[in-house]
């Protein structure tokens, strides 16, 4: 079973990902369709990875939109045909810098404070 702490290393190691293809901007963004998939689907892993991790993990970062997240990554999979580039990338620019501070953050106070599940 995963843990929070290897969960939280998932989102990282996603807006990674994406930082890796998106940081020529959005008009390589807007004219790669392969771009656009390797973000959609960084984005779902980040859902799917914030809808796992637990309550005692979630409280210690109360401002995060855990919700929120979560509700994207099933946009993303279940209106695939709905999916709107300019949301998915004010998200990337907006959103994504944002949350790796958080997510790091959560990630030393989960180490400092031990191993969750």
């Amino acid at each position: 079973m995963r843990r929070d702490k290897d969960r939280l290393q998932d989102i990282l190691n996603a807006i990674s990902q994406i930082e890796k293809y998106t940081k020529h901007g959005y008009d390589i963004f807007h004219q790669n369709e392969l771009i656009q998939i390797w973000v959609i689907h960084h984005l779902q892993i980040i859902g799917e990875a914030a809808g796992r991790i637990s309550e005692i993990t979630r409280v210690r970062k109360p401002d995060l939109p855990w919700p929120q997240i979560v509700a994207m990554r099933n946009i993303l999979v279940h209106e695939y045909f709905g999916i709107d580039l300019e949301e998915i990338w004010s998200t990337v620019e907006r959103e994504l810098p944002r949350l790796r501070r958080d997510i790091e953050q959560l990630l030393q106070l989960t180490n400092n404070v031990g191993e969750t599940k």
